[in-house]
C-alpha cells in the first residue's frame, strides 16, 4: 500500500469547487488531530481563499493557517505525478470525470497512491479498469470510485444487509440471494452532477464499448456468480412503494462487491429502484428521465441545458439542511427475508462530502483488507468505513 513516509496522509484535489469546498469544510472540522493533509487544484489564489475560509470557520484550529497548497492542473501529467507522490491518498471532486479524471487516476495507479472520487459515470469507471487496474495491482494502489451518494449508501447498505442476513441464517450464506435497493430522496443537485449525468446519457454507445472491453479483461469469481438485474416497474408490497428502475452506476458497484466477497453467497443478484408513494410520481419520474436521455442525444439541446445549469454551483445551506435520503433493502435467501435501511441528510452534497472525506481517512488511517487495483468501497474498506459512517451520523439499521 501507499508509503507511510510520504509527507501527507490525504490530498484533496478540486477544493475550490462546490463539493470540494464542502469536503474541505468537513475535513477541517472532523479530521483527527495530527492529520497531514493538503489542498490541491489549478489556481493558487482560489486555493488560498479556501484556506482563508477554513481558518475563519475554525478559529480554534490554528494549524489550518499552514495548510499546504499544491498547484496542479487536471491535464498536467507531470504536475499530477509530483502531487500524488507526496501523499497516501488523493480524494478528487473534479468532474465530469470522463473529461477531467483520467490523468489523475493514471498518476495514482503508477505511484501506488490510493484514490477516491465521486464519479457516477460507468464509462469512466470501466475505462479506468481497462487502462489502469493492472498498474494499480502492481503498485498496491487502491482505486475506489463512487465514494459519495453514488454509491456508498447502496454498496455499504447491501454489505450491511448481507451481514444481517448471515445472522438470520445462523452463519455462512449457502443458497442464492436476491436483493433490491429502493432509494428515496428530497434534495437539490449541483451543476457538476447535472453535467456528469447529461454526459453519460449522451454516450450510450461509448458506455457499451467500455463495458464490453472490461468484461473481456475482468476475471469472474470461481464457483460463484454476482450480477446486477434490471428490474421492472411495479408495486413493492414489502415497502409500500411504486418502483421505478434507476439507470445509475449503483447496481453495478453492488454486483462487483458481490463478486469479490464470498459472504454474499454462491449466487447474488441485485436490482436498483427509485421508490415513490404514488403511481403518478413514478410515471412522472420515468417521463423525466426519458426526456433528459433523449435531449442528451441532440447536441444543440444538450448544450442549451448545460448552459442553464453552470458547474460549480449547488443548493443553498438552508436547502441542504432540509434535504434527506433513505435507501431500503430487501434481501431473501431460501425463504428467509431481511429488511434494512440506510438514511441520512442531504445526499448529494453534505452527506457526499462526509462520505468522501471519511473514505479518504479510512484508507489513510485504518486497518483494511489487503487488496489492490480498482475495488469497491465494500471490498476495500468494509467494516472500517461502515463504522466510520455510523459514527458520523449516517444510519444503517435493521427494519
Amino acid at each position: 500500500m501507499a508509503d507511510s513516509t510520504r509527507p501527507y496522509d490525504v490530498v484533496l484535489f478540486g477544493a475550490t469547487g462546490f463539493t470540494g469546498g464542502l469536503t474541505a469544510d468537513y475535513l477541517a472540522e472532523h479530521a483527527p488531530a495530527g492529520l497531514r493533509w493538503a489542498l490541491a487544484g489549478r489556481n493558487e489564489q482560489k486555493l488560498a481563499a479556501v484556506r482563508d475560509h477554513l481558518v475563519a470557520a475554525n478559529p480554534a484550529n490554528a494549524a489550518l493557517a499552514d495548510l499546504p497548497l499544491l498547484v496542479a492542473d487536471a491535464a498536467d501529467a507531470d504536475a499530477l505525478a509530483e502531487v500524488v507522490a507526496t501523499t497516501k491518498v488523493v480524494a478528487t471532486t473534479v468532474g465530469p470525470y470522463l473529461e477531467y479524471g483520467g490523468p489523475l487516476v493514471a498518476a495514482c495507479a503508477n505511484a501506488g497512491t490510493d484514490y477516491v472520487d465521486l464519479t457516477g459515470e460507468p464509462e469512466f469507471v470501466d475505462r479506468t479498469y481497462v487502462e489502469h487496474n493492472a498498474a494499480a495491482e502492481g503498485s498496491g494502489a487502491r482505486l475506489v470510485h463512487s465514494c459519495g451518494f453514488d454509491s456508498i449508501p447502496h454498496d455499504l447498505g447491501a454489505y450491511f444487509t448481507i451481514k444481517e442476513l448471515s445472522k438470520e441464517v445462523g452463519g455462512e450464506i449457502t443458497t442464492p440471494v436476491t436483493m433490491r435497493g429502493v432509494v428515496r430522496a428530497g434534495a437539490g443537485f449541483s451543476g457538476g452532477t447535472f453535467h456528469s449525468a447529461l454526459t453519460a446519457f449522451s454516450r450510450a454507445r461509448q458506455m457499451k464499448e467500455a463495458s464490453t472491453a472490461r468484461r473481456r479483461l475482468e476475471p469472474r469469481p470461481e464457483g460463484r456468480r454476482s450480477r446486477a438485474v434490471a428490474g421492472r416497474p411495479r408495486r413493492d408490497h414489502d415497502l409500500g412503494y411504486w418502483l421505478l428502475p434507476l439507470p445509475t452506476i449503483d447496481p453495478f458497484v453492488v454486483a462487483r462487491s458481490g463478486a469479490h466477497l464470498a459472504s454474499y453467497g454462491p449466487a447474488f443478484s441485485y436490482s436498483h429502484f427509485a421508490g415513490t408513494k404514488t403511481l403518478r410520481y413514478a410515471a412522472g419520474g420515468a417521463v423525466g428521465v426519458t426526456g433528459l436521455t433523449l435531449a442528451a442525444q441532440v447536441p444543440p439541446l444538450r448544450n442549451a441545458l448545460l448552459k442553464r445549469v453552470p458547474q460549480g454551483e449547488g443548493p443553498s445551506p438552508s436547502r441542504r439542511e432540509k434535504s434527506w435520503f433513505t435507501v431500503d433493502f430487501v434481501a431473501e435467501t431460501d425463504g428467509v427475508k431481511v429488511r434494512t435501511r440506510v438514511s441520512g441528510g442531504d445526499p448529494g452534497y453534505t452527506e457526499t462530502a462526509k462520505m468522501l472525506a471519511e473514505s479518504a481517512l479510512c484508507l489513510a488511517l485504518d486497518e483494511n483488507p489487503n487488496v489492490a487495483g480498482q475495488v469497491t468501497t465494500a471490498t476495500a474498506m468494509g467494516d472500517a468505513l461502515l463504522g466510520r459512517l455510523q459514527r458520523a451520523g449516517i444510519t444503517f439499521e435493521r427494519r
